[in-house]
């Protein structure tokens, strides 16, 4: 009987055990009937597109970017066809005669060649931006995996026409500098594709055929620089830093009325078709700052050697180097402008109301403010003299009393209604700010010293914008290049609208003004800038950098024309001439060449 039962014990524990893995069985097979069903039928899409992505290899079409075209219809910046040469690992049937043609045609080493042939990957590129001519050649050897693909790459037709305002594309075709930065996302456009089937090794099956999705080209955009004033601008800046073997020499030219800037100059410039090399201008200003004194060597304090063998610059210096070369000093450099400044005084006095044009004044050739005897130009003094020929004579005592008249809380009032301490948003990266006192910290020498132009600083373009607004009848504007985006047939995509302020002065104090700086140019110390037959306006400076010790100067002229209705502005900054620097005497006949030039060119 127990045998019995140990036994009946024993099947009924087979069959519950027998149960239990049919059960689980069972339950695994709904299991995977039920995933591969979600995969089939829920996930289809998703991974048969990954498995379709395995099979296909994808190549960029690049987008040909927007033109840069001036206001004459002059192309400044386009485009030239280049190649991107690639091999497909999988594909190369004969490596020793790929590896030999492509050292043959581009120029590189063989150790770099071979490795980059030899890793195994989808694709690997091997150079960018060559030239058509030799992409046409690697073609004709007809060796499997190695794919030339065409390829834009940037070019501008007059070399380093305005660098600094165009600026460049890096090798991806992305603007890094300027224009070509600031207007990227309109002139990038957007890449295509080339998509080719490839068998389970990777190797593409021929008469697969290829689907592509083509690029769309960038937008065309339009400016207001004029390629002829920007010409006449370079030439003089050209001139006037060899004659006055000047540091730099900083050109702007600006319609008043709206903002529109038609040149400018950062003189010298660089080639933007080789924006990476350093100009002759950056390797002498480094070979000036690393070579030792010869005397200093002839007294046995330097080496003799590094006379002879000027160092060359790090890596780290060259790039540092390359910051200063691109840098745009119109809008990026701050600096005392001097008596150009004098403007904005006497518009604040007159908007004020405590001067009027026949108040009289007397110059004995300095002011005393507190302890401190401040000169005039004129160290002899201007004895006595009228609001207008104290303006005209440039005379410190005048424009110190009229700063005291103004008084500290009501010149900074101007300087906010006047726009000078915000930037001008003008269409360029890089703009600084003006470095203006707390008005907390003025004191009577520090209000003394702004009225005449010194102890702050400001912007070329900053000063160029606020003199518009004070000679155009009272209206702030945004200086721009930009002007409107078109498409490749020329159809308009957008035009610009830039922000204007009106009342930024009475129209009576802007007519009073033009009538000031007219007399200046006609009868006072910017008769260099006069030219027969035409109206013209406009200011000296001279200003010196600090450490004051290091005797280096700014000369500076601002004109414009016609005095009774200004259309363009000019000024002209020399940074460091050597031998006589007075703004009247060097800058003003270089404002002068210019307009006899451009003012008959705008007439036509």
């Amino acid at each position: 009987m127990k045998e019995k039962a140990a036994y009946i014990r024993s099947k009924t524990f087979n069959r519950r055990k027998i149960m239990i893995m049919f059960f689980i069985i069972f339950f695994l097979l709904m299991f995977l009937i039920g995933r591969l069903v979600y995969l089939m039928v829920f996930c289809s899409e998703y991974y048969g597109q990954k498995a379709e992505n395995l099979h296909e290899r994808e190549r960029d079409i690049k987008a040909a970017r927007g033109r840069i075209i001036d206001a004459t219809g002059t192309v400044l910046a386009t485009n030239r066809s280049v190649c991107t040469v690639s091999v497909v690992h999988s594909q190369i049937k004969e490596p020793e005669q790929v590896i030999h043609a492509l050292v043959t045609e581009l120029g590189l080493s063989e150790e770099e060649v071979r490795r980059r042939v030899e890793k195994v990957s989808s694709i690997e590129r091997i150079k960018t931006n060559v030239d058509k001519e030799v992409g046409d050649r690697i073609r004709a050897y007809g060796l499997a995996g190695i794919k030339v693909d065409e390829d834009y790459k940037r070019y501008y037709p007059y070399d380093t026409l305005a660098s600094k305002v165009l600026g460049f594309t890096g090798a991806d075709n992305q603007g890094i500098l300027g224009l070509e930065v600031k207007y990227d996302s309109y002139m990038q456009g957007t890449s295509g594709k080339i998509l080719t089937l490839t068998d389970a090794k990777g190797i593409e099956i021929e008469n697969a055929g290829e689907s592509r999705l083509e690029p769309v080209n960038g937008l065309d955009l339009y400016i207001s620089m004029d390629i002829n004033i920007q010409k006449y601008c370079e030439q003089a800046a050209e001139k006037a830093y060899t004659r006055k073997n000047a540091d730099s020499v900083s050109i702007i030219v600006m319609n008043p009325q709206n903002g529109e800037l038609m040149a400018m100059v950062n003189y010298p410039e660089f080639n933007l078709n080789d924006p990476f090399t350093l100009t002759d201008a950056m390797l002498a200003q480094y070979t000036r700052e690393h070579t030792p004194d010869p005397e200093s060597a002839v007294d046995g304090a330097g080496d003799p050697a590094a006379l002879a063998n000027p160092a060359e610059p790090s890596a780290e210096e060259k790039q540092e180097l390359l910051n200063q070369m691109w840098r745009n000093q119109c809008i990026s450099d701050t600096y005392e402008p001097g008596s150009t400044f004098k403007i904005i005084t006497a518009a604040a006095a007159l908007e004020q109301g405590v001067v009027k044009l026949e108040d009289q004044f007397y110059c004995p050739g300095y002011k005393m403010v507190e302890d401190r005897r401040i000169r005039c130009a004129r160290t002899s003094g201007h004895g006595a003299e009228t609001f207008v020929t104290g303006i005209m004579n440039s005379c410190n005592p005048v424009f110190i009393e009229l700063g005291e008249r103004i008084g500290t809380e009501n010149f900074f009032h101007y300087f906010e209604q006047f726009g000078l301490l915000r930037k001008t948003a003008i269409d360029l990266p890089g703009e600084a700010a003006t470095i203006m006192h707390r008005q907390e910290n003025v004191g009577p020498v520090e209000l003394a010293t702004i009225s005449f132009g010194q102890s702050f600083q400001i912007t070329p373009i900053q000063l160029v914008t606020t003199v518009s607004s004070l000679i155009n009848g009272g209206t702030r504007v945004t200086p721009h290049f930009g002007v409107e985006v078109r498409d490749e047939q020329g159809n308009l995509v957008e035009r610009f609208s830039y922000e204007t302020t009106e009342g930024i002065c009475s129209g009576e104090t802007s007519e009073t003004m033009q009538y000031l700086l007219e007399q200046v140019v006609s009868e006072g110390g910017g008769k260099n800038a006069k030219i027969e037959g035409y109206s013209i306006g406009g200011k000296t400076a001279t200003s010196q950098t600090l450490p004051r010790s290091e005797h280096r100067y700014i000369s500076s002229f601002l004109g414009f024309a016609p005095a009774d209705d200004p259309q363009v502005l000019v000024l002209v900054i020399i940074n460091n001439p050597q031998g006589v620097y007075y703004g009247g005497t060097i800058a003003a006949p270089v404002c002068k060449e210019i307009m006899e030039n451009i003012l008959p060119y705008l007439a036509k």
